[in-house]
Order: structure tokens, then C-alpha cells, then sequence
């Protein structure tokens, strides 16, 4: 009867145990899953324990105990087909799988790529948006005490716009215990073309987040209501209406037990009320923009690139052999965004063969070969243009200005924020242009580009010319610089005048004539030159 007791207390606490574990570690119900194996593991591991401690208090000697001796069997047996499945997973027997994973193809920069307005630029990075969502916090003295911007900030394409987001966290447990009920009642959004941060308070608050500590954590959630999915990264994203969601790519393993890792799966989970939405990869809704994060797609081309040629080529005679650049950035293009970064060859010289546009929503790949500068040598070029006033550059974003590939950069202070933006040529590094705006740094690069000898294709932007009498203005600030904004008789469109380029706008009123040459634009249309 006693040994029957202790029985039943080992059961119990070697369950309790390995729940706890479960709810701690949430490993996926999965062959695929390196975590269930370790799980499995760990239960024989607190098994064999439980059982050596009963063993020990009976006065029983250990090596004579076969149920330690079995449990310690199956454990090896377990780690060896881990092991095992790991090796016949590996690039190392199946580099031809590997790189066949990605495909990719060819682009037509000047096709692919189209110029952009300047509203559709992307002038922040994560750091100084990251800088502008903590700062728009402290100034919410309501919600400042209570909550801070989680550190996630998803770059998002947002009714046509290159927008962050990131939701507010309980800024600490006694915080989450009083708030909890109401749940987290804002996201922050920072558009990045025009720097403008807001606060975006919801009617009802999100439940589901990273930082609840019990069933509504939503990896928990995920867990629980989806036990055998491997997920990837989550991002946090709005629809079109402004509706928080988590979306949540589930792993697909191609290659053996744990092998080439793709997505086959978006869970789409509502942050407010948990509910949940499934999606084979094929039919994930166009207005989801992070279906594949970045570092998956960047380890899926350097398979590409390194793997051509089979896995000992790729470590010692590297014929062949690409990998991408250290570094990535975002771009938008048809309503997708798509990671960039530069690809150079393995030796690790200081250019690049060409760069690659990869989609985070459907994984379609282009390559694009052009040979110029790495990204950091055009970093360190724009920072030489500024040497005196000690500013650091961004990583770039590659541009189409005139036909021409084009790293842009902006270039921030101590402080984090941005004072400059430069063009960097990447075939000829050397040109730079600098401007303290966006418009400014491309009339420069253009004059250089001239100045070179290299051929520019025509702006795509329509220009056009108006002469009446100004019927309405108003001052603004653009990008720290102050600008006029009027309209003229006769017409009912925007006129956007620098006041940097043209000092005497301040000169004029309402009912004076006024000439205007200027670009077309979505909103407004930008003055190139006034009488």
C-alpha cells in the first residue's frame, strides 16, 4: 500500500512538473519541432529523477534499478534520432534541396523599380521611429505611467503609405494586474515618409498581447488553440480600417525532420478578441504585408547564392558562391513591401554584384545585377559629405532617381534625429548629394549626376505651369523646414512652396499674382520655380 502511495505521488509530481515545463516553454506538438524533442527529453530526465530520489530513500542501490536503466535507453534513443535527423536535415547532405528552396529571378531595375514620390519614402529607420513612438508616449501624461510602445514597430504599407506600428505594453506586472481588465487601450503609427506619430486609441482595448503574463499572452493563445503549429515570427499589423491583428506564420519544413524552413500557414489573430483566422500562404489577404520576416527570406537567398556549386564548395573553394550584405531595409512597391539588400561575393571584397528585392507576403524574388558600392561604403561616403558636423548614416534604401540605382540615406545627430538626407550614386560612390530636405538632396544629385557625364532618364513626374491670383495660403512645417501652401485662381489644386528655395513667398498675400512652375504630385504639387 505505501509503495502504491508513493506511486501515485511520483505520478503526480512528475506530471505537475512537466506541465509546468509545457506552459512555460509552449513547444509545438510537432516531429518538426526541435523543442518537442528537448521536451521529450526533459519528461524521462524528471521521470528518471523522481524515480532515483524514491529509490534512494528506499535504501535501494541506483544501478540496480532497471526502470532507470530503460528510461536512460530511451533517452539516448531519443537524443540519437534527434541528432541524427538533424544531420540528414542539413545543408550538408541536401545542399541541392536547399538551394532549390528560393526561386529567383531576373528583374529590369528602371521596370521593377519606378520612382517614387516623396511621400512614399521611407526617410526613418526602426531606431529613430523607435525614438519618435517613445516620445509621443511621454507626452501622454494619462497613459504614460501605465503603459510604454512595445518594441516590435511592423513596417507596414498603410492606405498606400510606409507606416510603423507597434502596440502599448503594461509597463510592469502591478500595471498589467490593474489594467488587465480594460486590456491595452492604443497602438502607436508612425508614418515614415512625413514623420507624423500618432496615437491611435481603440474603443475597446487589445486582450492579446506579448506582454500578458498568463492565457492571453498570445504565444500561449496561439499555442493552445493551435498545439502541432511551428510558428515564425509574429508581426503586429492594422487592416485598412485600423484594426489591430497578430500575424503568425506557421513553419512548413521541406527538407527532412528539421530542414528547409519555409512558410506554409498565416494564422491572422484579432489582438481585441483572440479570434482567429487560417490561411494557406496562396491566399493570404493582400493588405497583410509580413508573411515571411526578413532574416527567413535573407537565409533562404544565401542558400541560393552559396549552395549552387554543393555544400564543400561553399566552404572551400566558393566558386560561385553570394551571400547577401550585411544589413537590410524596406521597400514598398504595388502595395507589398519587399526586403532589399545588397549581394557581394563571398571573398568579401568592397562591392557588390547586384542586390535583391524579396516580397514579405508571397516570398517572389528578384535579383538585380548591378556592380557598385556595398551599402557601407556609401554609408561612410555620406557621412564624409557631413564629417564636420559628426553625423551617422542609416542604413539605405536603394532608389530609382532619373534611371539611375540610388542609395538613399539619412543622416542623424547624437540625439538620433535626422538633420540631413543623402543620394549616393552606388556604380559611382563619389556622388553624393546633400540636402536638408528630401527635394533639396535630389536637385543636388541630379546636378552631379549631369556634372558626371551620366545619363538621366526623364523625371516620370508631369511638370506644369499656372499664372492667377493667389486665392488661399497657409505656413507649415515639412520635414523640420517651413513651407507655403496656396492656391490659385482658376484651379483647385495644392501648390507646395519651400520656403528655403523661394524666401520671397513670405512677400506675397492673398489676391497678388503669382507664376509658378512645378511637379505634379498626389497631394500637392511641388513649385521648382516661382515669379
Amino acid at each position: 500500500m505505501k509503495n502504491l502511495k508513493v506511486k501515485v505521488i511520483g505520478t503526480i509530481i512528475a506530471l505537475i512538473l512537466a506541465g509546468l515545463y509545457y506552459y512555460v516553454t509552449l513547444p509545438a506538438i510537432n516531429i518538426h519541432a526541435s523543442g518537442f524533442w528537448f521536451f521529450i527529453m526533459i519528461v524521462l530526465v524528471i521521470i528518471a529523477a523522481l524515480y532515483i530520489i524514491r529509490k534512494r530513500y528506499g535504501m535501494f542501490e541506483i544501478k540496480e534499478s532497471k526502470v532507470v536503466k530503460v528510461l536512460g535507453g530511451i533517452l539516448i534513443v531519443v537524443l540519437a534520432i534527434y541528432l541524427i535527423g538533424s544531420l540528414l536535415s542539413s545543408p550538408i547532405v541536401n545542399a541541392k534541396k536547399y538551394q532549390k528552396l528560393l526561386k529567383v529571378e531576373e528583374g529590369e531595375f528602371t521596370k521593377d523599380i519606378e520612382e517614387l514620390s516623396y511621400n512614399q519614402i521611407p526617410l526613418l529607420d526602426k531606431e529613430s521611429a523607435t525614438l519618435l513612438g517613445n516620445r509621443k508616449m511621454g507626452s501622454m501624461i494619462d497613459m504614460a505611467s501605465q503603459f510604454e510602445v512595445d518594441n516590435i514597430y511592423s513596417q507596414i504599407n498603410y492606405k498606400d503609405k510606409p507606416v510603423r506600428v507597434s502596440p502599448l505594453r503594461y509597463a510592469n506586472a502591478i500595471k498589467w494586474l490593474t489594467n488587465r481588465s480594460e486590456g491595452i487601450p492604443a497602438y502607436i503609427t508612425i508614418d515614415m515618409a512625413t514623420q507624423t506619430t500618432e496615437l491611435v486609441k481603440l474603443k475597446e482595448g487589445i486582450k492579446y498581447s506579448t506582454s500578458e503574463y498568463f492565457n492571453r499572452n498570445i504565444y500561449r493563445h496561439l499555442r493552445f488553440k493551435y498545439p502541432t503549429y511551428i510558428f515564425n515570427q509574429l508581426s503586429f499589423e492594422i487592416d485598412e480600417e485600423g484594426t489591430p491583428y497578430w500575424v503568425c506564420p506557421v513553419k512548413k519544413f521541406n527538407i527532412g525532420l528539421f530542414g528547409g524552413e519555409t512558410v506554409g500557414r498565416v494564422v491572422l489573430c484579432n489582438a481585441i478578441t483572440g479570434e482567429t483566422t487560417e490561411y494557406a500562404i496562396g491566399d493570404v489577404p493582400s493588405w497583410i504585408d509580413r508573411a515571411y520576416s526578413a532574416d527567413l527570406l535573407i537565409q533562404l537567398f544565401d542558400y541560393y547564392g552559396t549552395l549552387k556549386h554543393g555544400f564543400i564548395n561553399s566552404v572551400l573553394g566558393q566558386k560561385d558562391c553570394l551571400v547577401t550584405t550585411d544589413g537590410y531595409n524596406y521597400l514598398a512597391i504595388d502595395d507589398d513591401v519587399w526586403v532589399y539588400t545588397g549581394v557581394t561575393s563571398v571573398s568579401g571584397d568592397e562591392s557588390n554584384v547586384g542586390f535583391v528585392l524579396m516580397n514579405q507576403r508571397t516570398m517572389e524574388t528578384k535579383f538585380y545585377e548591378i556592380e557598385g558600392a556595398t551599402e557601407y561604403s556609401a554609408m561612410d561616403s555620406a557621412e564624409g559629405q557631413v564629417q564636420n558636423l559628426a553625423y551617422k548614416a542609416t542604413f539605405p534604401l536603394l532608389l530609382n532617381i532619373g534611371g539611375e540605382p540610388t542609395y538613399f540615406i539619412a543622416l542623424k545627430d547624437n540625439a538620433g534625429l535626422v538633420k540631413k538626407y543623402a543620394m549616393v550614386n552606388v556604380q559611382k560612390y563619389q556622388v553624393v548629394g546633400i540636402g536638408d530636405t528630401v527635394s533639396e538632396c535630389e536637385e543636388e544629385y541630379h546636378e552631379l549626376l549631369l556634372k558626371e557625364g551620366l545619363q538621366i532618364v526623364e523625371d516620370n513626374r508631369k511638370t506644369g505651369s499656372i499664372t492667377g491670383k493667389i486665392t488661399k495660403i497657409a505656413q507649415g512645417v515639412v520635414e523640420g523646414n517651413s513651407h507655403y501652401f496656396i492656391m490659385v485662381e482658376g484651379s483647385e489644386e495644392i501648390f507646395d512652396i519651400p520656403v528655403v528655395q523661394f524666401i520671397d513667398i513670405i512677400k506675397y498675400e492673398v489676391g497678388q499674382e503669382i507664376s509658378l512652375e512645378y511637379k505634379i504630385g498626389e497631394k500637392t504639387n511641388v513649385v521648382t520655380a516661382m515669379k
